[in-house]
């Protein structure tokens, strides 16, 4: 069985999910910043905890071993189209954990099937796609997911953990960092956000009122057949860079003949009430996100200003 318990995860992991060649940048980063902690709380400097560290954990990030876990991915200079396929993933059977992110909100790519990851316990930041549809929880060792896309307000954090992974967790670390402490105080070990969390309340009444998650799927098919099938029927005018089988149903990436035309189209859609469509800084081009409070209504304005702009500017 699992445990709901609260915790604090990362936006969608962004340590985990640099290549190796990154791994300096975040040292350099870490280096400036002034207030570290030590493990009982006491300010200590970059420095002290590098030298605190355990001498075994360097065998634990070598370069090899760092090239090795990204090979697991499908990036082409640093961009992603398509989920790999389990026959691509070169994974260590004596890994602690195999971790991925179910939902890419910057490059549009979405996990169906997720992989088989063996004895190895399956770890997964779902914080963009949670309540999507339903999914066999008896896959993953942990689930964590941030609640301000499809389960509420920003600062919740739902957690599915194994009991056998929260009695493993470490002790050497901040009691309030553990899970242990949140699975045994049913999540009540400090103050929880009490306002967001009845706003979650309400918004699992309101996707059970629905017809559950089994609905809650079928209605985000239908908005990214409609939206994906726009940006297809008119391939001359907008493209999408990721593979069919591998598209995001939460957040829809695709690109314009030039970047003007892309930042007109943006223009044109805020002043007919669409906002949100610029795509992250990163990558550039359009992004719509089609989360669980998009209906479908939403998603055919946006097929039906699609039709009408490449009419007029194609």
């Amino acid at each position: 069985m699992a445990h709901l318990v609260a915790a604090f995860g990362t936006s969608h992991s962004p340590a985990l999910n640099s290549p190796a060649e990154d791994f300096p940048l975040h040292a350099e980063r870490d280096a400036a910043y002034p207030n570290h902690l030590d493990l009982s709380g006491n300010p200590t400097t970059f420095e002290e905890l590098v030298a605190s560290a355990n001498p075994a954990i360097a065998a634990e990030i070598t370069p090899d071993r760092i090239a090795a876990r990204v090979a697991a991915t499908t990036a082409v200079d640093g961009k992603y189209a398509r989920i790999p396929k389990q026959g691509e993933l070169q994974l260590d059977p004596k890994a602690a954990y195999v971790h991925l992110t179910s939902n890419n909100t910057i490059f549009g790519t979405q996990w169906f099937d997720f992989p088989d990851a063996g004895s190895v316990p399956l770890v997964a930041d779902m914080s963009s796609d949670f309540l999507w549809r339903p999914f066999d929880v008896r896959r993953f060792g942990l689930v964590y997911a941030g609640a301000q896309k499809n389960i509420g307000p920003s600062g919740v954090v739902a957690v599915l953990v194994r009991k056998d992974l929260v009695e493993k967790g470490r002790t050497d670390i901040p009691k309030i960092f553990r899970y242990s402490t949140h699975a045994k105080e049913n999540s009540l070990y400090n103050t929880p956000p009490t306002f967001s969390i009845y706003l979650i309340r309400n918004v699992l009444q309101l996707v059970e009122e629905q017809g559950g998650l089994s609905a809650m799927e079928q209605r985000n098919r239908d908005k990214g057949a409609l939206l994906y099938g726009c940006i297809d029927r008119l391939s001359s005018f907008y493209r999408c860079p990721v593979e069919a089988g591998s598209r995001s149903l939460m957040n829809v990436v695709f690109r314009l003949p030039t970047e003007e035309l892309e930042a007109k189209f943006i223009s044109e859609a805020s002043k007919a009430g669409m906002v949100g469509l610029k795509g992250h800084r990163s990558v550039g081009g359009i992004r719509a996100s089609t989360y669980n409070a998009v209906d479908l209504t939403g998603v055919r304005t946006l097929v039906s200003f699609m039709e009408e702009f490449a009419k007029k500017n194609g």
